[in-house]
């Protein structure tokens, strides 16, 4: 029997609520003459509660809604002992324990343990659930993850925000990246967690303003969305939008482009305005700092700005009852993800300097720089010089556009005689340059001649070997591209350049394009925009550095593209190394080999790239080794300085970023991942829970299941295909489109490979989605199960396993903080022999006794009258509540104290900010007093006020709320 077709239920009348903050998510209430189920509560301004509820009666069934319980008095949360109990006449009580298995699904404590996020469509590593499980510690979830390139940092983060979801505390997602990562990150975030973001670049922007109401805020209508710093930065309306929006959380990738530096910027303002919309914050990113304690204290103060009293000195210590952050390298985690990281291969390709290029060296030597229209020997003319080499160091064409730019700057009426010299020996450069043709332009000559060499082993015509070119001119790129179309006899369509200029769609194609084995793209020639975040190893395992870039950390992120988390083939990494005889160039040029080799080391056992710079920014390093060329050093005295860096470093006891990041990295490497085991179920697997659930919901006339695949194909009813457009991205199905889902990640995971592969653009996205409870469907099924009980009712079950004359009564008691959040669930058994008082017993071990399992109990409907099951609830009841209150004395005791050592350490941060404010305002002040003192009575103002919302936010979420709830789920007898 369905459980649609069981008869209409008799309606107790529930208790009203009023003003009562005794309810948590969990609880079912009726509202409006409807039944809702609450899935989240939160303080409201008006001094009540906003409770955001699902829909469960039919009226309602599918919507959400928030409601106000000061507007909204007639709120009524269902007494338990007003239970109806009626008699389960279906198959095997599977509507029973399709009930009971809903509940257990979408119940999960706000607890430090990990129940979900691991059991994604991925091969989790331990080192990847540390950040998830440091983050539930934490009273209010806010963490940086700054793991090194290629770790995971994406599905890190994933992981999180399943945890939080399944809490009740990550239903509305704002995810902020680089424009060329929106895709990647959507499709990761949805095909593997069922994370669904609409995607809000200028395409998806279009998209939206089709699909919702005229002057609607978009980040209000789609719970989760994901967007670029530059449209958010770039687009004044989405300021306002921003500031009539909150979110539960907000990721930021690349978080040290919204890092405070000295001068401040747009982007550091926007992420301030956004960390104070948002409970829950993490911040990614793989190089977090650039060596300024201050400019990191920014992103710290973003996490939690009750930490840091003084930006420009504060310690480890500060930070460790905190927290806050997560970093590893790739030399930490190995143990960890046996088989996920495959040790790469370092090739340098060797070429000697033909005699045009010689030339051309000596050309540039001879230029007399000038500044201010004077020729002055030295440094300045150095740097000068070093600039225009650079470009000559990565190829013809990109020299001559910089020698034609520079003629053009100093070819003006008014130049000075040194001015005209020096134009006069650019154009002897610039005729020189003309002399090097593709033949005579060696580094080429090598990288062709590797190309087409038998032991390089590469053909256009392999689909899934495909080649990354980086190089950080762009002339240079273009030059590539013409190039090497005419001398490998490509096709247009196999070869691409992607650049800074590109727009965010076109970026988004093209590496798009570059992961489907059934695209002809073979060549992605990149300028190092490519070089940050995006997977370039689906199809490719070989990269080349066309010119050596100038900083150890940009080396990284070059590698990180195909040296990275579940790269399949042995990552190649290619260096072309030019050698000239002319003796300072060859110097020039051999340090740039020095940093290469300085870039292996790291990778083998150092991990993080400015360990021998010291520089922390990938334009400071690259300054710096300007400033090595025009000083004069060799590459030598440049190895020396390296090291010398990087043995100060190791015992520099004032390295705050050494003591900070380091010693976190050995920390993590103890944590101990406190996953639970399997969860009990009454079903053998998801996919069974869902097969059965789908079969109670009614007529799905299109429903195919497969046992063998665990994989199930509907074609959604209007109800879920209303709610599917309220939540899916446009990408992910089109309407009135089957959907095809599995609860076998192996076919998910080729799925996603499939689709990657395909040549069908973003169009192309997984056509199985993953069947667990966190995908939009699963939600729908549960929704259906919970809400066809109908109101106030349980079911009851006959079990042969139990004695003739037991009784037991299945019930949830939930103990919520004042936020409304679960801090613990009570699964109990209340179980009654004979005249007895109630006992109390474990829920699984009663489950497990009783035979309640799928298929475990036949059921003969008998029609046997519950009168004495039905007196009997109140009794058990009475004894669940006792039982739940002794356990909420308990939590409330242990909160009390985490409450005032929480507390105590706010006053103490306090204290040490006020302290840090008398000092900075104690000198005097003279004609500017007056300003002073306003700005010490804002900045006191600031403080308090922070520190206020932190004490208010550490009681909501600790302190237990005094009223649990209880729930009677089902009976059993004998």
């Amino acid at each position: 029997m369905s459980l649609s077709s069981i008869s209409a239920p008799r309606v107790s009348s529930p208790s009203s609520l009023g003003n009562n903050n005794g309810i948590a998510p969990g609880a079912r209430v009726c509202i409006r003459d409807e039944d809702w189920v609450v899935r989240k509560v939160d303080p409201s301004d008006d001094g009540g509660l906003c409770l955001t509820c699902d829909g469960i009666s039919e009226l309602v069934r599918g919507t959400t809604g928030l409601f106000l319980t000061k507007l909204d008095t007639d709120i009524a949360l269902h007494r338990p002992e007003e239970t109806e109990l009626y008699e389960d006449a279906s198959p095997a009580f599977i509507n029973t324990l399709l009930y009971l298995e809903a509940q257990r699904l979408q119940v999960v404590p706000n607890d430090e343990r990990l129940h979900r996020g691991h059991l994604a469509v991925m091969n989790t590593a331990p080192y990847q659930l540390v950040p998830a499980q440091k983050a539930l510690r934490q009273v209010r979830t806010r963490l940086l993850i700054g793991d090194g390139v290629g770790l995971g940092k994406t599905l890190e983060a994933a992981i999180l925000a399943t945890e939080l979801d399944v809490r009740g505390r990550g239903r509305r997602v704002l995810v902020i990246t680089q424009k060329s990562m929106l895709t990647q990150f959507q499709k990761e975030w949805w095909s593997r967690f069922t994370i669904p973001l609409v995607r809000l670049d200028s395409q998806g922007i279009a998209r939206v303003r089709n699909r919702i109401p005229s002057g609607h805020n978009p980040f209000n209508y789609y719970d989760k969305t994901i967007i670029s710093m530059d449209t958010l930065k770039g687009r004044d309306e989405y300021r306002a939008y921003l500031d009539q929006s909150r979110w539960d959380l907000i990721v930021i990738d690349e978080c040290h482009n919204v890092a405070n530096r000295s001068t401040g910027s747009d982007r550091a303002a926007l992420a301030k305005q956004l960390a104070t919309r948002s409970d829950s914050l993490v911040l990614l990113s793989a190089t977090p700092h650039d060596g300024s304690a201050k400019s990191f204290a920014s992103l710290i103060w973003l996490l939690d700005p009750t930490a840091i009293s003084d930006p420009e000195d504060y310690s480890r210590e500060d930070l460790d009852r905190k927290e806050l952050f997560v970093r590893r390298f790739k030399k930490d985690i190995k143990d960890q993800a046996a088989g996920q990281f495959l040790e790469p291969a370092a090739f340098r390709h060797y070429a000697d300097a033909s005699p045009e290029e010689e030339a051309a060296y000596r050309a540039l030597l001879d230029v007399p720089f000038t500044q201010g229209g004077v020729y002055r020997p030295g440094k300045p003319s150095e740097l000068q010089r070093v600039g225009l080499q650079k470009a000559i160091f990565s190829s013809p064409a990109a020299a001559v556009s910089a020698v034609a730019n520079r003629i053009k700057k100093l070819d003006r009426p008014s130049a000075t005689d040194d001015e005209l010299l020096e134009i006069a020996g650019l154009r002897q450069l610039a005729g020189a340059l003309t002399g090097i043709g593709p033949r005579e332009f060696a580094k080429y000559q090598a990288f062709l001649s590797t190309l087409k060499s038998a032991e390089f082993n590469w053909s256009p015509k392999t689909p899934d070997d495909r080649l990354v070119i980086f190089s950080e001119r762009i002339e240079t790129l273009r030059w590539l591209q013409v190039q090497l179309i005419a001398d490998l006899g490509l096709p247009e369509k196999a070869i691409t350049v992607m650049t800074g200029a590109d727009s965010d769609i076109d970026q988004q194609t093209i590496v798009d394009r570059f992961g489907k084995v059934q695209d002809p793209l073979r060549i992605l020639l990149c300028s190092d925009v490519a070089s940050e975040g995006l997977n370039l190893h689906y199809c490719s395992h070989r990269l080349f550095h066309f010119d050596l870039p100038w900083s150890l950390m940009v080396f990284q992120q070059r590698n990180g593209r195909v040296d990275r988390f579940g790269q399949k083939t042995t990552p190649q990494l290619h260096y072309l190394i030019t050698r000239a005889n002319t003796e300072k160039i060859k110097g020039d040029l051999r340090i740039l080999e020095i940093l290469q080799i300085k870039d292996e080391q790291i990778t083998k056992n150092i991990g993080d790239p400015a360990s021998f710079l010291i520089e922390y920014d990938p334009k400071k390093e690259a300054d710096k080794i300007a400033d090595f060329m025009a000083e004069g050093q060799s590459a030598e005295q440049v190895d020396d300085v390296l090291e010398q860096n990087l043995a100060h470093k190791a015992v520099d006891e004032d390295d705050w970023e050494t003591e900070f990041f380091e010693s976190a990295a050995d920390e993590d490497r103890k944590v101990v991942i406190d996953a639970p085991d399997q969860p009990h179920s009454f079903f053998d697997n998801w996919y069974a829970f869902a097969k059965s659930a789908l079969k109670s919901v009614g007529d799905l006339p299109d429903l195919r299941t497969d046992d063998e695949l665990q994989a199930l194909t509907l074609t959604p009813p209007s109800d879920l295909d209303r709610r599917l457009r309220q939540v899916l991205p446009i990408e992910v199905r089109r309407q009135g489109s089957a959907l095809t889902l599995s609860a076998r990640t192996d076919l998910v995971e080729d799925s996603i490979r499939r689709a990657r592969e395909a040549a069908a653009g973003e169009d192309a996205w997984p056509d199985i989605h993953f069947l667990w409870p966190q995908h939009p469907v699963f939600h729908w099924m549960t929704d259906h199960v919970i809400g066809s009980v109908g109101r106030q009712r349980a079911p009851v079950i006959v079990s042969p396993k139990l004695a003739k004359d037991e009784r037991a009564y299945l019930m949830l008691g939930l103990i919520p903080n004042r936020k409304g959040q679960p801090l613990v669930a009570e699964w109990k058994a209340v179980v009654q022999k004979g005249d007895g008082d109630p006992e109390l017993e474990d829920f699984v071990t009663f489950s497990h006794r009783a035979g309640l399992q799928a298929g475990g109990l036949p059921n003969r409907p008998t029609g046997l009258p519950f009168e004495r099951l039905q007196s009997e609830l109140g009794n058990a009841v009475a004894a669940m509540q006792l039982h739940v209150e002794a356990a909420m004395r308990a939590v409330a005791a242990e909160k009390k104290a985490l409450i005032d050592l929480r507390l105590a350490e706010l006053e103490h941060l306090k204290g040490k900010q006020i302290e840090q404010l008398e000092l900075r305002f104690d000198k005097p002040a003279g004609a500017m007093h007056n300003v002073h003192a306003a700005k010490k009575a804002q900045r006191q103002k600031d403080i308090e006020g922070v520190f206020h919302e932190y004490r208010q936010w550490v009681r909501d979420t600790l302190e237990v709320e005094p009223v649990p709830y209880v729930q009677v789920l089902a009976a059993v007898t004998g």
